[in-house]
């Protein structure tokens, strides 16, 4: 007879977190394709998705929304003035900027121009974005609460400002399952210097170790020690990937461990991952006018590399794809600084969108552009030079495709940008509202661990239906 299984606890918690994970994944056919309401189970997806994947376009350091998206002419009038004590309240103040004169910054020193047929707002030095307008649904009335960017960032992609939360990718990989089996689920690509983004914002937090998202390199390895060693080739490493997951095997059968077999995995994705990723970011593969669409340069390490990376992963029906862009952190200078940042993403984020709508892929994807918070309407002297302080009471991020009505404004904020004026959106309903783009509902996206049920929207959350399609 054999021996039952031991229970460890690992093993426990998996057995009791039978959440939308577990089931959705019968929900995909074998061609990565969703099936139908008839051919779901009871708990799987929840209605018929708008969107299969996600391209996070994260702008790191927190753009001012007064230089891109958020126009206050009426600023001009009380420049170099203290900002009202009505506006600010109770709401405290950074230690950078606490006690300094507060003199406003004139939010429209930059030309600002309406476009497209809806006559959507922005800065003119979007020359290329712009051109987006209509497909584009901007809101102007986001609210956070961390006034540091690790908690900011750390919110904005798990849910909670405290680290060891799952990130939205991870959330999403165990909800909806994968489209390419050989390659990861989540994948996550940096370009520039700024802000530290730490490997945790893309962390599985609590959730099994195969929802984790794999960083891909510029340079070298795509991922991390995915080349062979010095005298192993492709014939050996295959002997040596088997036998070690034979043992993993036999362990799994004794202990019912599911970290056992998301290490099984991992093992056979990096053996897959050795020929299906090369071939993958080797952008000398495209056309010489969609590499000049994207200001893209095979071989270089850029924003613009990794948008097109983007889009080649999109089509390899990778679910959540995060590009993070540091270096708008503006604590001086802030109008020369933001001009350069616009120019170096600019053309990028559009010729993606625009590709990808080529490609009949923006339909099924949902582009989300934004930083972790605003920047104050007063400025930040730094001697010569003005800035603007971490803000993140309202600020502006942008969505289009993936079931997002275009061409609309949501929300707005006061005379002086600082605070919400009306529809006002949170986080956990910035988080909601993309998952039902996907075919989720977020109340019902859950995973039980330390004894209590955990929801990327925790207990909060809801659907900011005036940009749904």
């Amino acid at each position: 007879m054999n021996p039952q299984p031991s229970q460890t606890r690992r093993n426990f918690l998996s057995r009791t977190s039978l959440g939308l994970g577990t089931l959705a994944l019968s929900s995909i056919s074998q061609d990565g394709t969703l099936l139908g309401d008839e051919a779901k189970p009871k708990d799987g997806l929840h209605f018929p998705a708008k969107a299969k994947r996600v391209i996070y376009l994260h702008m790191s350091g927190g753009p001012s929304h007064l230089e891109t998206f958020d126009n206050k002419p009426q600023m001009q009038e009380h420049h170099g003035k203290d900002l009202p004590k009505s506006v600010i309240g109770k709401q405290r103040l950074t230690t950078m900027t606490r006690g300094q004169a507060k003199l406003l910054v004139a939010a429209n020193q930059e030309k600002w121009g309406r476009f497209g047929e809806s006559g959507q707002e922005m800065n003119v030095a979007f020359e290329h974005i712009s051109t987006l307008a209509d497909d584009m649904a901007i809101i102007k009335s986001i609210h956070s609460t961390p006034i540091n960017h690790d908690p900011a960032v750390t919110f904005l992609q798990t849910g909670s400002p405290l680290s060891g939360r799952p990130a939205l990718g991870s959330w999403l990989s165990y909800g909806l399952g994968s489209e390419n089996e050989d390659l990861p689920e989540f994948v996550v690509l940096l370009s520039n210097g700024g802000q530290p983004v730490p490997s945790r914002y893309w962390h599985n937090g609590f959730l099994p170790s195969k929802h984790q998202g794999v960083q891909f390199q510029s340079k070298g390895d795509p991922v991390l020690f995915l080349s062979n060693p010095a005298g192993i080739d492709d014939r050996n490493r295959s002997k040596i990937v088997s036998g070690i997951n034979r043992l993993n095997t036999l362990k799994q059968k004794q202990i019912g461990d599911p970290e056992i077999e998301a290490r099984i995995n991992a093992y056979e994705l990096a053996y897959r991952m050795q020929s299906s990723v090369p071939e993958l970011m080797d952008l000398s593969r495209e056309s010489q006018d969609t590499l000049d669409a994207y200001g893209a340069v095979p071989g270089e390490a850029s924003f613009a590399n990794n948008c097109l990376l983007a889009r080649r992963l999109a089509e390899k029906g990778v679910r959540f794809i995060q590009l993070y862009d540091r270096g708008w952190d503006h604590h001086s200078d802030v109008t020369s600084n933001i001009k350069n940042k616009i120019k170096q993403v600019d053309k990028s984020c559009a010729a993606l969108v625009k590709d990808l709508k080529q490609r009949g892929l923006l339909d099924s994807t949902l582009v989300i552009w934004g930083g972790e918070f605003g920047r104050t309407s007063y400025g930040q002297d730094r001697g010569q030079t003005f800035g603007r302080d971490h803000h993140p009471n309202c600020f502006s991020l942008w969505m289009a495709g993936g079931g997002i009505k275009g061409g609309v404004t949501h929300g707005s904020t006061d005379d002086f940008g600082y605070n919400v004026a009306d529809d006002k959106v949170e986080i956990h309903d910035l988080h909601a509202t993309m998952l039902h783009l996907l075919g989720i509902d977020h109340e019902r996206l859950i995973y039980k661990f330390k004894g209590r049920d955990f929801r990327l929207t925790d207990v909060a959350g809801k659907l900011v239906n005036p940009i749904i399609a």
